[in-house]
């Protein structure tokens, strides 16, 4: 690689030519971002970005980074670096994982100029507590929490380890703070994951609790946990199963619907009717991973096809690259889409998929895509 003579400016360069007819530009590290910071313990986030531009040539010499490619790799490559200092100004450090959803944000940019970049998106605290901080991870993520800033209605689906409803609760949780809200309302349905509960000793109270329980726990994570059972006596927190929702009107409340793969379209129906005054409802589920008893249709599923070009009502769509557990999961998750196509393909035979027609006058409301009932009896955690 040949350096060239650039002209600096802000402590950057522009991309010049380079001897072979690619470009080059210089990048200098301002002194209060010490090197490390950007580029990792021993070269970690470093590799990661020389992975993401395979086609770059990215060199480093204390504290000048120099990237020699074609003038959009190059122009990139600046802009993450630009885009990694932004979000250590505000103190939260880089991980290889963030390293690698910031690439994946700006090349996504590249194609929509409106689609947010990583310091917006790694920057956009929802909650703080017990100096905890919660916001989105992915730029899907980003998009889920803005719509449901937008709109009254929500669906959230995707699968495990998405923070569909994690983030769902979040922004319940805000709201109630910042007393948009008078109360939040998160409900399930009692549907068993293949066990059956019904032997336990106990109430109903206790007999329910092990659905409602990872409420519960994403609850414990945002909240003062001495001030939560005081709340739910109150009526200020309530948590129930979703048969409790039937004939009654939520007005001033956040509602989520969480396991929602798991309702009948007569139940997704009963919810989303409950709907009150100055309301906002999240629905939350995958496809995927559907309980119910053989032969019924779920609501989630069903819903789609009959609210997707009402106004006010948004579907946001989550996927395997949105998932922020171990990255382990997300393979999993591909694995068993790529195995639930094969099963189909070999039961039914190749599918000749037709490009939908748009029906005129309709509103572009995002569909979820459809997903195979085959998983169906793999039950994970989501």
């Amino acid at each position: 690689m040949s350096d060239t003579s650039q002209t600096r400016t802000n402590g950057q360069s522009r991309p010049e030519p380079a001897d072979d007819g690619r470009v080059s530009a210089r990048i200098v590290i301002p002194e209060k971002h010490p090197m490390v910071t950007l580029l990792g313990t021993a070269d970690s986030l470093l590799r990661v970005i020389e992975r993401g531009f395979p086609a770059a040539d990215i060199h480093v010499r204390g504290n000048e980074v120099t990237a020699t490619g074609e003038h959009a790799e190059v122009a990139l490559v600046k802009k993450l670096f630009n885009e990694m200092m932004l979000v250590l100004r505000t103190g939260q450090p880089l991980t290889e994982d963030s390293v690698e959803r910031s690439i994946a944000m700006l090349r996504a940019a590249e194609q929509d100029p409106d689609s947010p970049v990583p310091s917006q998106v790694f920057t956009a605290n929802i909650l703080s507590n017990r100096g905890r901080t919660i916001r989105p991870k992915t730029l899907n993520q980003q998009r889920y929490v803005d719509a449901i800033d937008k709109h009254t209605i929500v669906f959230g689906l995707g699968p495990a380890g998405t923070g569909k409803t994690y983030l769902a609760m979040a922004k319940a949780v805000q709201a109630l703070q910042a007393k948009e809200v008078n109360r939040i309302i998160l409900t399930r349905p009692a549907v068993e994951a293949g066990e059956r509960l019904g032997f336990l000793p106990g109430t109903l109270y206790e007999k329910i609790d092990p659905y409602l329980r990872p409420l519960y726990d994403a609850l414990h994570d945002m909240m003062d946990p001495d001030s939560i059972p005081r709340l739910m006596a109150a009526g200020t927190i309530e948590v129930a199963p979703l048969a409790y929702m039937r004939g009654r009107t939520l007005n001033d409340a956040f509602i989520i619907l969480d396991e929602a793969q798991n309702t009948s379209p007569e139940q997704m129906k009963m919810f989303l009717t409950r709907l009150g005054f100055n309301s906002r409802v999240v629905v939350t589920g995958d496809t995927s991973q559907i309980d119910l008893p053989g032969g019924t249709r779920s609501g989630l599923k069903v819903v789609q096809e009959i609210l997707a070009d009402v106004p006010d009502i948004h579907f946001s769509v989550l996927t395997s690259t949105d998932v922020v557990r171990h990255k382990l999961v997300g393979r999993i998750v591909d694995a068993y889409e790529r195995w639930d196509a094969q099963q189909e393909v070999e039961q039914n035979g190749p599918i000749d998929r037709k490009p939908a027609q748009r029906r005129p006058g309709k509103s572009t409301a995002a569909r979820a895509p459809r997903q195979s009932h085959r998983a169906e009896s793999h039950r994970t955690e989501s």
